[in-house]
C-alpha cells in the first residue's frame, strides 16, 4: 500500500477514489490536490511514482489540515461550545441532533437505542 503522510491507501483504487480515505479529503479536495500535482486522476495508487507520492504529499501537509489536526481541531470546537454553553453545546452534552432536525422520530443514530417505555412485565399465574 502507498503511504502518504503515515496513511495507507488501497493499492488498487484509482489515486482520485484513493486519496479520500486520508480523513479531511474528499473527491473534490482529492480532484484538487490531483490537477496541481498534476497527476492523472485514473492511475492506480500502486502505479504511482515516488516523486509523484512526494509531490501529491507536499501538497497536502502546505494546504490541508488532515487526520489528528483536523480531529483534535473539530473536537476542541465542540468543546468550546460545550463549555460556553451555547444550544449547540447543549445539545451535543445530551447526545441529542445538532443541527435542527427533528426528535420526535427518528434521530436514533444520535439519541441510541430505543428505550421501551411503559411495557409491564406479566407474571405467571401461581398453581
Amino acid at each position: 500500500m502507498p503511504r502518504i503522510l503515515g496513511m495507507d491507501i488501497p493499492r488498487e483504487k484509482r489515486i482520485e477514489a484513493a486519496l479520500p480515505y486520508i480523513y479531511g479529503i474528499g473527491r473534490y479536495r482529492s480532484r484538487m490536490i490531483l490537477e496541481e500535482a498534476k497527476v492523472d486522476p485514473n492511475k492506480r495508487a500502486k502505479d504511482l511514482s515516488e516523486a509523484e507520492i512526494a509531490k501529491i504529499t507536499s501538497i497536502i501537509q502546505s494546504q490541508y489540515r488532515i487526520e489528528g489536526d483536523l480531529r483534535r481541531e473539530v473536537t476542541q470546537n465542540v468543546r468550546r461550545h460545550m463549555d460556553i454553553g451555547t444550544y449547540r453545546g447543549l445539545r451535543h452534552r445530551k447526545g441529542l441532533p445538532v443541527r435542527g432536525q427533528r426528535t420526535r422520530t427518528n434521530a436514533r443514530t444520535r439519541k441510541g437505542k430505543k428505550a421501551t417505555v411503559g411495557a409491564k412485565i406479566k407474571t405467571l399465574p401461581t398453581a
